[in-house]
C-alpha cells in the first residue's frame, strides 16, 4: 500500500500485512540554525500490530533524501535500541530525529519483521516530508 497522509492527525501512515506505520514529523526550531544551514526535525514513529501472528521488528532502513537530491541510507538492528516484539492488538512507539543541510527534504523506508515461524518480511515505513517553515515554497 501506497503512503498516505492522515490530515486529521498531521501524520502520514502505510499498512503491509495488517501492521500500521504511523509517523509524524515535528521540525524543530530550538535546534535548527538556519543560517548556518543546520535544520533539524524529530519524528515520532507508531507500529501497531493488526494481524493474527506475534511479529519482531529485527532491521530498519531509512532513505533521506534533502532537497538537492542528497540521499542517505541508514541500516541498522532495531529501532532506538530495541527490536520489540508485538502480539496481535499491539503497539510499540518510538521518537527519533534527523538533521538535514537544506530546508526540507523527504524521508521513508522499510522495518524488516519476523514471524513465528522465522520467516523475515519487509513492512513499509510511509514516506513522509520534513518542511522547515524557514523554506520557499514554490507552486508549480
Amino acid at each position: 500500500m501506497p503512503s498516505r497522509r492522515n490530515p486529521e492527525i498531521d501524520a502520514y501512515e502505510a499498512i503491509t500485512r495488517d501492521i500500521r506505520v504511523t509517523v509524524k514529523p515535528i521540525y524543530l526550531n530550538d535546534q535548527s540554525e538556519p543560517d548556518q544551514s543546520h535544520y533539524v526535525w524529530a519524528y515520532q514513529v507508531r507500529i501497531e500490530n493488526n494481524g493474527a501472528d506475534t511479529v519482531q521488528l529485527v532491521n530498519r532502513h531509512w532513505r533521506i533524501v534533502d532537497s538537492l537530491g542528497r540521499t542517505q541510507e541508514v541500516r541498522g538492528a532495531g529501532v532506538v535500541g530495541e527490536q520489540p516484539t508485538l502480539k496481535p492488538g499491539e503497539a510499540f512507539e518510538y521518537t527519533s530525529g534527523t538533521p538535514l543541510s537544506t530546508p526540507s527534504g523527504i524521508m521513508g523506508g522499510s522495518y524488516e519483521m519476523e514471524g513465528p515461524d522465522g520467516r523475515r518480511f519487509d513492512i513499509a515505513i510511509p514516506t513522509f516530508s520534513l518542511d522547515s517553515p524557514d523554506q520557499n515554497v514554490n507552486l508549480h
